[in-house]
């Protein structure tokens, strides 16, 4: 292993240089994917890879791969990346830290003049957000084959501009193959999005894997009724009878043990006028478990409860899944790799679980898969106020350039 340590400030300067492209009155960053902000950001990202000896490639969903030689021109590449869209309130460092983290290593390099004898490629995923076209995580989706690119290039915004219109209007539709071989390992470095590092006092997160999601509507139906006259023995208010369901929902993550998530994101009573009994109730389930089976368990209580409300002979009740994520557990040497470049450097670390279905889960359903976090402040993401340490920036980096270096000298 070299004694090499990337460039802290250079990377804390690129960084800032990025937030800049789209940043807003509160500190924070609006660059949506396929946007001319999008754009700035990735011609950014290409010059600076281009100037420390890298070859830029795109493929046709817009992924940006930028690659440096190794010494066998046969071996598949070692990856690095994430994503440089963000959220419409977003902040500086989610998705945008592991490309410009990814960036440092293969500078750090060039400027060493170490060679590796795989070749290491940094990546910007295309709409890893997924804000301003649905699905989220759609370049590394059709990457992996898990998403089909013809629907992906049709899928359009609110204002009706599809993918594909998106992409040419910035010049980023490439010709490159979706996935051009095979993979030696893929490495992605990310700020927790979590408060479990900070409150721990760790500096690394040692990725084990990504939680499985279920993602479910559901619709309770009663009947609307005017509010004063209306006794409270006999309504069918949907709402006041959903609330055991409601909290079923809750109390089935806290049974699960401490992996388990579930959040009731979005409500709505109808017809929602304030002296009318609601007749209908609209809302939707997020639940999340690392283990399969526990969220099995965590799907098969929601069922039953839904089921126990559907028979009341009160109201009715319908569940509809939408979207299932199996839980992804990252390779064990990728994961040991990471392990020993926190150990080698001292910092303190604990495993951890990814709550968030980033880039690295789809990815890891064609190549060895691994991720580092690093504390935010209070955990926060997805906010203008998201902010991270220089130094816990810097040292994630360093971990994440050891163990690009064991699996590219392997």
């Amino acid at each position: 292993m070299h004694n090499l340590n990337i460039d802290a400030d250079r990377l804390w300067a690129s960084l800032m240089e990025m937030a800049r492209i789209g940043a807003t009155d509160k500190g924070g960053v609006c660059r949506l994917a396929l946007t001319d902000l999008d754009r700035q950001g990735r011609d950014l990202f290409r010059r600076w890879a281009e100037a420390a000896g890298a070859t830029v490639t795109i493929d046709p969903i817009g992924n940006m791969f930028a690659r440096r030689p190794g010494s066998d021109p046969d071996a598949a590449p070692v990856m690095t990346g994430s994503h440089l869209d963000t959220q419409p309130t977003g902040g500086k460092f989610d998705g945008v830290y592991g490309v410009l983290a990814g960036l440092e290593v293969l500078r750090s390099l060039a400027d060493r003049r170490i060679e590796t004898k795989a070749p290491i490629e940094v990546v910007v995923w295309t709409n890893e957000e997924g804000s301003r076209f649905p699905p989220a995580t759609m370049g590394s989706g059709a990457y992996a084959g898990a998403l089909d690119l013809d629907d992906l290039l049709a899928r359009t915004d609110s204002e009706g501009v599809t993918v594909a219109e998106a992409l040419d209007a910035i010049g980023y539709r490439g010709t490159a193959p979706l996935r051009g071989g095979p993979v030696k390992a893929y490495f992605e470095a990310h700020i927790e999005q979590g408060p479990i590092l900070e409150s721990a006092g760790k500096t690394i997160g040692i990725v084990t894997g990504a939680q499985g999601i279920n993602w479910y509507d559901i619709v309770v139906t009663g009947q609307e009724a005017h509010a004063g006259p209306t006794p409270m023995p006999g309504r069918r208010d949907a709402l006041w009878c959903a609330l055991p369901l409601i909290e079923r929902v809750y109390d089935l993550a806290l049974e699960s043990g401490p992996n388990g998530r579930a959040t009731i994101g979005a409500i709505h009573a109808h017809p929602a006028s304030r002296n009318t009994i609601p007749g209908q109730l609209r809302f939707t389930i997020d639940m999340r478990h690392p283990d399969a089976t526990s969220l099995a368990a965590m799907d098969a209580g929601l069922r039953a409860a839904v089921a126990a409300l559907d028979a009341s002979g009160t109201v009715t009740a319908q569940l509809e899944q939408v979207w299932h994520c199996d839980p992804t557990p990252f390779a064990p040497d990728l994961v040991e790799a990471v392990r020993q470049g926190a150990s080698r450097r001292g910092l303190p670390a604990q495993d951890i679980i990814s709550g968030a279905a980033h880039d690295a889960v789809y990815v890891s359903r064609v190549a060895p898969t691994a991720m580092i976090f690093v504390p935010c402040e209070d955990g926060l993401s997805h906010n203008e106020e998201e902010n991270a340490t220089p130094a816990d920036l810097a040292a994630g980096c360093n971990v994440l350039l050891d163990a690009i270096l064991i699996a590219a000298n392997a």
